[in-house]
């Protein structure tokens, strides 16, 4: 499977646009939207040039599709577009590991419809134990894409 639009407008809406380097929430430098990476496997440095709207989607497409098939990885039972995109925007804001870790998933690999899976998004709303809006309103939309038919 590969992201679509719904998914990659989703994760641009939390990620918003940066055109110059800057430090994420984690201290990571980070530009365009939410991309630590360059295409060539290069971290982003915070000494890097400003980039165009146009080479930030670019990046945005890349990093999405490598978060992609590492979900397709994970997967063990089918889910449709809708699911599939909910949880690459999850796995692009909080990396692959902690979704291959996460009772998110196991529950996903069981039954793709099980309710439950809508309270499994909203636990990942914190930093350092703290529940943040900004997480809290992401977690709602990615559940509410994943249950959208």
């Amino acid at each position: 499977m590969k992201i679509d639009k719904k998914g990659l407008s989703l994760i641009a809406e939390f990620e918003g646009l940066s055109l110059k380097p800057y430090k994420c929430s984690a201290s990571i430098p980070t530009i365009g939207y939410g991309s630590t990476y360059y295409e060539n496997g290069t971290r982003v440095q915070m000494s890097d040039a400003p980039i165009t709207k146009q080479r930030a989607e670019q990046l945005l497409q890349h990093t999405a599709d490598r978060f992609a098939s590492k979900v397709v990885n994970l997967l063990k039972k089918p889910v449709t577009q809708n699911q599939f995109n909910a949880l690459v925007s999850f796995a692009f804001n909080v990396g692959s590991g902690a979704l291959a870790s996460s009772t998110l998933l196991k529950l996903v690999n069981v039954n793709p419809n099980d309710i439950m899976i809508a309270k499994e998004f909203l636990k990942w709303n914190k930093v350092n134990k703290v529940p943040v809006q900004g997480l809290t309103n992401r977690r709602i939309k990615e559940s509410a894409l994943y249950f959208t038919k």
